[in-house]
């Protein structure tokens, strides 16, 4: 048996395992296959590895240092299929993202700072750049604290993320269609690239309150078979090629707010309906609301940049925007999550 040093994190509301670079293959053909062996993918229950069985738990970072003069680590995001072998390595995660910081500092490839440590990360997936303030007491990372987020219970230490250049991660553009507003499938949408490319839907125009549960809109199958037509129609026009075997973009439902934040949501990934709402979603979501002529704008009364409220399944999710010079790639966006790690060791996969 492979013996590999695993380990495996929550990170906001995401579980993922995690392993230095140095640990992998460097051929990305046998990375990809230790991954879905460590995973346990092509079983509904991951039954074979450590995997969840969801796609939010069937996740993967690979920190290395970097190379880059603005970063002190690289960070690769892996999203692994559960019952397909598939290893998709086109988007970021903003949730596991939460986690790598700590993760870096634990591993010695960044220095403790002071009370708090300010761990610079590349994504390599986007090549975009992250600052992420971890809470370091005593000269090591803690994890115990009095944040709550939504759909985590108890509470932890604040991790605190400023996303830095955000804006077009994977098209070079805010808008990559070149317009706020498209009709696909005679439905209105808007296509947007920050932090994530996303595809927002209003939910009437696809006969849905947006305000149902994740099992009533998964339990629809006419429904779900429309909201991949249409993100497979957006990813095309977005520039993003064939994405039926991808998971960007991210489709979601908007609504108006009904528990005074600034919009409802339903968040895909993109073929199950997210508990809760994707650090990159909610940016893409947040940055939807400042913009004059997108779908959202339908549901907005007034936007407070700095604290923009995202109403979800199980809560809500504060994002805070800020402007950098008046080109939208000087938008940058602030959030403050929490991350445990839950175990460390090694992992086993057979040698063949």
């Amino acid at each position: 048996m492979k013996k590999i040093p695993c380990t495996l994190m929550r990170g906001g509301t995401s579980k993922g395992v995690f392993l230095l670079a140095d640990d992998l293959p460097t051929d990305i053909q046998q990375r990809d296959e230790l991954i879905l062996a460590i995973m346990g993918s092509g079983h509904a229950l991951q039954i074979d590895g450590i995997g969840g069985g969801s796609p939010q738990t069937s996740k993967v970072a690979i920190i290395s240092p970097s190379p880059h003069p603005d970063a002190d680590i690289d960070y690769l995001f892996a999203q692994v299929s559960i019952t397909e072998r598939l290893v998709d390595t086109a988007p970021n995660c903003g949730n596991i993202l939460c986690a790598v910081g700590s993760f870096a500092i634990e591993k010695g490839l960044v220095p403790v700072s002071g009370e708090t440590t300010t761990v610079r990360i590349r994504n390599v997936n986007t090549n975009t750049f992250i600052n992420s303030r971890v809470q370091t007491p005593d000269d090591h990372v803690t994890y115990e604290g009095n944040t709550e987020i939504a759909s985590v219970p108890g509470r932890a230490a604040p991790v605190a993320l400023t996303f830095l250049n955000a804006c077009g991660t994977k098209t070079g553009k805010l808008l990559p269609t070149g317009h706020g507003i498209d009709t696909i499938e005679g439905i209105d949408v808007s296509c947007i690239d920050m932090a994530t490319p996303v595809v927002l839907i209003d939910a009437p125009q696809l006969n849905k309150t947006g305000y149902e549960t994740a099992e009533q809109l998964e339990s629809d199958a006419e429904f779900m078979q429309k909201l991949e037509a249409i993100r497979i129609k957006a990813g095309a026009m977005m520039g993003l090629g064939d994405v039926s075997k991808k998971v960007i973009p991210k489709p979601i439902l908007i609504s108006p707010a009904i528990h005074g934040g600034t919009i409802n949501v339903r968040y895909f990934m993109p073929h199950k309906c997210h508990g809760a709402l994707a650090v990159t979603g909610a940016i893409a979501i947040a940055t939807s609301t400042m913009l004059p002529d997108s779908i959202t704008q339908q549901y907005i009364q007034s936007v407070d940049m700095s604290n923009i409220s995202i109403e979800h399944l199980s809560g809500k999710f504060e994002v805070s925007l800020s402007q950098q010079g008046n080109s939208p790639e000087g938008l940058q966006a602030s959030i403050i999550r929490t991350a445990r790690k839950l175990f460390e060791g090694n992992v086993y996969v057979p040698s063949n």
